[in-house]
C-alpha cells in the first residue's frame, strides 16, 4: 500500500474513533445522531455503547496491524495489539452491532445491512485468529484486510452521510442504503487490492 494511502486510512480511522469517543463519553447519548434515533439508543444504551466503544477500539488499533515495521521491530507487541483489536474491538463491537442491528434506523433494509455486516466482522476476524494460531501468515493477512475494510464501515458510513446531507438529500430514504453502500464497496475494494497484492 502506498505510504499517502496508508497515511489517509490511518488519520480517518483515528479521527472517527476520536470523534466517537468524545461525542459519547462527553455527551448525552444520542446528541450526535438523528432525533428519531435517540430514544432507541436510550432503550439500549449498553448495547450502543458497548458498539461505539469497542468499535473505536478496532479503528485505533486495526493500522497499526498494518504496519511492517511494526511487525518486524517489535513482533510481540503486534500480537497483543492483535489480540486486543480481535477481543476488545471485533468481537465485543460485533456482538453489540449485531444485537443493536435488529433496532436500526431505517426497518427491515437497514437491519439486514447492518446485521450482514456485523457477521461477516465477526467471521472474518474468527478466520484471521485461526490462521494466525495455524502459523498460515498469508492467509491471516488477507483476513485482516477483509476484516479491517469491514471495520472502516465506521468511516465511510460518515463519509456517506456527510456527502447526502450536503446534497440534501432526506436522511430517511438515504440511510437505509448507507447500510449497505458503508461496507459492501469496502469488501470489494479489499478482494481487488488482495488479488493485487498476493
Amino acid at each position: 500500500m502506498h505510504a499517502a494511502s496508508y497515511g489517509l486510512i490511518c488519520v480517518l480511522s483515528i479521527g472517527v474513533a476520536v470523534y466517537a469517543l468524545v461525542s459519547y463519553a462527553l455527551f448525552p447519548l444520542g446528541a450526535s445522531v438523528h432525533p428519531d434515533m435517540r430514544a432507541t439508543f436510550e432503550l439500549h444504551r449498553i448495547g450502543i455503547y458497548s458498539h461505539v466503544f469497542a468499535a473505536a477500539v478496532a479503528l485505533l488499533l486495526g493500522p497499526l496491524q498494518f504496519s511492517r515495521r511494526l511487525r518486524t521491530a517489535h513482533p510481540a507487541l503486534h500480537r497483543v495489539s492483535g489480540r486486543i483489536y480481535l477481543v476488545a474491538g471485533v468481537c465485543v463491537g460485533g456482538l453489540a452491532g449485531l444485537y443493536m442491528a435488529m433496532f436500526a434506523y431505517g426497518g427491515i433494509v437497514s437491519s439486514i445491512g447492518f446485521a450482514l455486516l456485523a457477521l461477516a466482522w465477526l467471521y472474518t476476524g474468527a478466520r484471521a485468529y485461526a490462521a494466525a494460531r495455524a502459523r498460515q501468515f498469508r492467509a491471516h493477512r488477507a483476513w485482516m484486510v477483509r476484516n479491517f475494510a469491514l471495520a472502516f464501515a465506521a468511516v465511510t458510513l460518515r463519509i456517506e452521510l456527510g456527502l447526502a446531507f450536503a446534497a440534501g438529500l432526506p436522511f430517511e430514504s438515504v440511510y437505509p442504503l448507507v447500510a449497505w453502500v458503508s461496507w459492501v464497496p469496502n469488501l470489494v475494494a479489499a478482494e481487488m487490492f488482495l488479488r493485487g497484492n498476493p
